[in-house]
């Protein structure tokens, strides 16, 4: 819980009556805007998201990487185990 001072509470109530609407609404479309101009994001970050055929783009650049270790699964996990 935010504490505002009193004149921050009063400029917040008269300008919320001034244009109708609830003080806390006004805050919080202040914010939103001042949030946006920072590049502040206030969503879950969907446009962050990975598309099914940019994970596929992932994954054909992970097989085409070079294999360094020419071991079979089955003796990685053999080797892993035995540690």
């Amino acid at each position: 819980m935010l504490q505002l001072t009193h004149d921050t509470e009063q400029l917040a109530r008269t300008v919320a009556a001034r244009v109708g609407r609830r003080p806390d609404d006004l805050i919080r479309a202040a914010l939103e805007r001042e949030a946006a101009a920072l590049g502040v994001s206030t969503d879950l970050p969907v446009r962050n998201r990975m598309t099914v055929e940019q994970m596929m783009a992932v994954g054909e650049k992970v097989s085409a990487l070079p294999l360094f270790d020419p071991s079979s699964p089955k003796e990685i996990l053999d080797d892993l185990n035995e540690q």
